[in-house]
């Protein structure tokens, strides 16, 4: 990272310190949830809540990323996130916290995660040249996994077995100086040549058949991967009967994975290419969510959530930076909110199915059904991954933006 600009470096501390807190809130939230009620669907309708906003609001969000200043729209977004968050900490201590509550919290919270998301991604090109995007996406994606799997979860299930009210606590105030980091950053207004329209990020999705098959399919992958996870905190304290402080533990695992992607992705993307490497782990991530469902103990659920974490974090730093590549800077917001529209819209209906289908068959059940489904999107995508693969040179030396696929309006559009 030490050949990567400062002003990236400021980045990626202000999402190393978010991402911290992050995780505190991320092991927090479900066991306080579970402290108002066992219900799976509660579970499930909290966890939908929080990625609602994505379906709702990604289209807004991306012309918004590319009208203002991103910087300035980050740390405003993280100023109010810590004003949420407090309010929430004051309930919890007055101890009035409800499902309800929960649900309009979470949903505040979400809300502020599309606009501030869309925005870190897009202001990347800004600070890093392209040939250093998969290095400086594979560091961010280091910080967020070290900081929302790895250690952010155990100290939220350690600071909420001591006070209830502390990790939120927390949680605020690494919203406070994240801001305060990001507060620094050089400003970069995006003016548009013309008015900039909503619908001209879906109209060039459109038109991209390669990052529009992505999409789509990750779409499928997050609905199953909400469809297993949104009742996690329940397989773990009620079918395999471990306690808050291994559930901590058990997202950490994850973690470890996902930090290992991080560090190799660049030498892995070296060797495969991007299509391959994507492929590998898409085909991975299905049978690895089969087996959850079928984990006899803490150690086999830990090993597969670790194995899952290690390629989904390939998957999320290949795609990003074959996006941050291919679309013009000056609508790249909007097409990045398209494409998280599209990729992240089904998790509140995949996180509310699998809390349904818990509930009648069972905890386990959710998760070789996600696996299969998992299968059958990656078997559907097939046609078009592989033709653009085939058009790749064999040892990745080019990368998925030479790939001869149709595209989008030029990068001068």
């Amino acid at each position: 990272m030490s050949h990567l600009p400062h002003a990236y470096r400021r980045l990626w501390w202000a999402t190393g310190i978010d991402s911290l807190g992050n995780g505190v809130f991320t092991a927090a939230l479900p066991l306080l949830t579970v402290t108002v009620s066992h219900d799976a669907r509660d579970m499930a309708l909290v966890s939908a809540t929080t990625y609602l906003p994505w379906l709702l609001l990604s289209l807004v969000a991306g012309s918004v990323a590319d009208r203002v200043d991103r910087i300035a729209l980050m740390w405003r977004t993280q100023t109010l996130q810590a004003l949420i968050v407090g309010v929430l900490t004051v309930l919890v201590a007055a101890g009035v916290v409800t499902v309800p509550v929960l649900v309009v919290l979470a949903f505040a919270l979400g809300s502020c995660d599309v606009f501030y998301d869309n925005a870190a991604q897009t202001v990347l090109p800004d600070l890093v040249s392209k040939g250093r995007l998969h290095q400086a996406n594979g560091s961010q994606q280091v910080a967020l996994v070290v900081g929302r799997q790895f250690g952010g979860p155990p100290l939220g299930s350690l600071f909420f077995a001591l006070a209830w009210t502390l990790p939120f606590a927390v949680d605020a105030v690494s919203f406070v100086l994240a801001a305060l980091l990001l507060a620094g950053l050089p400003r970069r207004r995006h003016v548009p040549s013309e008015r900039v329209k909503v619908l001209d990020g879906l109209r060039w999705l459109r038109k991209h058949r390669l990052l529009r098959t992505l999409a789509l399919l990750l779409g499928v992958n997050t609905f199953c991967g909400q469809f297993g996870n949104a009742t996690l905190v329940l397989f773990v304290t009620d079918v395999l009967h471990l306690g808050a402080g291994v559930f901590g533990l058990l997202l950490a695992g994850a973690a470890v994975g996902g930090i290992a992607g991080g560090l190799v992705i660049a030498r892995l993307v070296a060797r495969l290419g991007d299509l391959r490497a994507l492929l590998v782990s898409l085909a991975v991530n299905a049978v690895v969510f089969a087996g959850m469902g079928f984990s006899p103990n803490v150690a086999v659920l830990g090993g597969l959530l670790a194995v899952s974490g290690f390629v989904t974090t390939i998957w999320n730093v290949v795609t990003v930076g074959v996006r941050q590549r291919e679309v013009p800077a000056s609508l790249l917001g909007r097409v990045n909110s398209v494409y998280r529209l599209l990729g992240w819209g089904l998790m509140p209906l995949g996180a509310l199915t699998g809390g349904l289908l818990a509930h009648r068959f069972g905890l386990r059940v959710p998760y070789p059904v996600a696996g299969v489904l998992r299968g059958f999107a990656l078997l559907a995508a097939l046609p078009v991954l592989i033709p653009a693969m085939r058009n790749a040179t064999p040892r990745g030396v080019r990368s998925a933006s030479a790939v001869r696929t149709p595209r989008g309006p030029s990068r001068r559009a």
